[in-house]
């Protein structure tokens, strides 16, 4: 089985009963890391895989802390025994580190899980931050204005995500900047 296949399938039976509409989110960050393969060369099916796991620490088979990045990345690690690379990404996706720090685990996260090359990170971002919750896809200001409103701006995800919004908005330019390159052929190796 390939890396993709069972990624997907993997993330299928963790979310799509307990949780539909986290299935659809991820398929639909799924679906924007396959748009990226233009900027990601030898490392598309990487981002793809990491896209389509990235939430599955809500999942409730194997939600064990509340912090989602580190429940999945822990699971894909220890119960699946996936690829490193995929795992570093699922831990620090969507500026993590932030939100471990709110939680106060900011520590636990950084020494069980190194961070992966910058533009692997600022592609999950992108892909995360430009798609709804229902698998559509948005911009970053939408996508962080409904995550405030979902969750409140006083809320531990609410005042993560506020402290995020610069990085958030940075990657999204970033990674715009190297799709506009691409496509005019002017994309550094």
């Amino acid at each position: 089985m390939g890396l993709n296949e069972w990624a997907y399938s993997l993330s299928e039976s963790l979310l799509s009963d307990p949780l539909p509409r986290r299935w659809a989110h991820s398929l639909g960050v799924a679906k924007r890391a396959r748009s990226l393969g233009p900027i990601l060369g030898d490392d598309a099916e990487l981002l793809e895989a990491a896209a389509v796991l990235h939430d599955i620490g809500y999942s409730p088979s194997i939600a064990a802390t509340g912090f989602h990045p580190l429940d999945g990345a822990r699971f894909l690690r220890d119960q699946e025994g996936a690829d490193e690379r995929v795992v570093r990404l699922v831990a620090h996706h969507s500026c993590a580190l932030l939100e471990a720090e709110e939680r106060g685990i900011r520590q636990e996260l950084e020494t069980e899980f190194e961070l992966e090359r910058t533009g692997l990170v600022d592609a999950l971002l992108f892909c995360d931050m430009t798609t709804t919750p229902d698998g559509k896809q948005t911009t970053p200001a939408d996508r962080l204005a409904e995550i405030v409103q979902r969750y409140g701006p006083d809320t531990i995800v609410g005042r993560f995500i506020q402290r995020a919004a610069p990085e958030i908005h940075a990657a999204a330019k970033r990674v715009e900047t190297r799709l506009a390159r691409a496509a005019t052929g002017d994309q550094p190796m």
